[in-house]
């Protein structure tokens, strides 16, 4: 498929995302910034490639939704790909994730993270904007805990990303809507499955919400993530998914099971040609519990800069740990395995006739007492 050759390209260029729509040149996304890596593509050609990623089943339903997600290896690649109509025909969102889960060091985030993973029960919500790698992050959390502890973890995923293999942990990994036709059944359902660690990939639904946060009260570790942009916004936006009239006590139920907020950003480092997490992290100290109980969640950054002592991080105070951080993990921009395509052909090529005589080396005995005219003409018959 003319897909693995653009995910290829796209790996070898060290990009993040690969956006394809008919009418318009191939795009990839390296570092944060677009560039183009073919010609425009006919819109036959797309609507072709889309059918061909999907079944008989996921196509139905994407010509009435009009979308459809799903996860696949392409050219050695795990890939997350969104696939929606637009005015031009069909359209991919194309995203290149690692081959396999990092570590928190792997991901050049803070070894303090590991902390939050120590919890017997309670809530860890990862946070942040749209691809800035809340996904990568809860998934070396998931690896911190499956390193160290024996746990039950149940992972809910739309769709699964990455695939985790059992270590000390026991991971059973449930995709919406392949496995369950809902979050909010499968987290009703995982209630019954004895977890230990409940990872949700997206809290988006005030039932999701609702759901996980009794979950979090109820003896387990819930792992989950949603979109925001700082740590008291994610609160914030949580308390007001629910209606008016019960956000006390929702407020009340926040504060009683939080363990931590992540919020996180991509920061280009110029010296390294590398993007890593700036991270924003509230812990749920006294002081911050007192604060978000009172739903005065604009003082939560103020909580933040007084709660270092309680492994909080400010974005700015995070920032100077970067500055000082010299032992950066560069990502391994590992090439597709040939017979993954076998139309790759990594051998480098022949040299032309003239130039690999050029380059063998030439034996000539030289007489001490011949002249220059006769050495050069020896010369010139090794090289003929």
């Amino acid at each position: 498929m003319i897909l693995a050759e653009w995910v290829l390209k796209a790996r070898a260029l060290g990009a993040s995302d690969v956006h394809v729509q008919a009418g318009t040149p191939v795009v990839v996304r390296v570092r944060g910034e677009l560039s183009t890596i073919s010609e425009v593509l006919p819109a036959a050609r797309v609507a072709e490639m889309g059918r061909e990623l999907l079944n008989n089943e996921q196509w139905e339903q994407f010509r009435s939704r009009g979308s459809a997600d799903l996860s696949i290896n392409v050219a050695g690649t795990r890939c997350r790909l969104n696939l929606f109509q637009t005015i031009r025909g069909v359209a991919l969102a194309v995203r290149l994730l690692t081959s396999s889960t990092n570590t928190l060091k792997g991901c050049n985030l803070h070894p303090d993270l590991a902390k939050l993973t120590e919890a017997q029960t309670g809530l860890v919500i990862v946070s942040g904007p749209t691809g800035c790698g809340k996904s990568t992050t809860l998934a070396a959390l998931i690896e911190e805990v499956n390193a160290s502890r024996a746990k039950n973890i149940i992972t809910l995923e739309s769709p699964i990303e990455y695939l985790y293999t059992n270590n000390r942990s026991f991971i059973r990994q449930r995709e919406v809507p392949t496995h369950s036709p809902s979050y909010e059944q499968a987290i009703v359902d995982a209630l019954r499955e004895n977890p230990d660690v409940l990872v949700i990939g997206e809290m988006r639904t005030a039932e999701a919400m609702r759901l996980t946060l009794n979950a979090a009260e109820t003896g387990h570790l819930v792992l989950a993530t949603m979109h925001s942009s700082t740590c008291a916004e994610a609160l914030n936006r949580m308390c007001m998914s629910f209606a008016a009239e019960i956000q006390g006590s929702i407020r009340a139920q926040i504060a009683d099971c939080l363990v931590a907020v992540v919020c996180q950003r991509l920061e280009y480092l110029q010296d390294y040609h590398l993007r890593v997490p700036l991270c924003e992290v509230l812990m749920a100290n006294s002081n911050a519990k007192g604060t978000i109980r009172s739903g005065a969640f604009s003082q939560l950054a103020t909580v933040i800069q007084s709660g270092g002592e309680d492994g909080m991080w400010s974005f700015d105070r995070y920032r100077r740990w970067m500055e000082q951080k010299r032992d950066w993990v560069m990502p391994s921009r590992q090439i597709a395995n040939p017979s993954a395509d076998a139309s790759i052909d990594t051998t480098p090529p022949p040299l032309p006739a003239a130039k690999a005589k050029a380059e063998a080396p030439i034996d000539i005995s030289i007489d001490e007492s011949a002249d220059l005219a006769e050495l050069a003409r020896k010369i010139d018959e090794k090289i003929r």
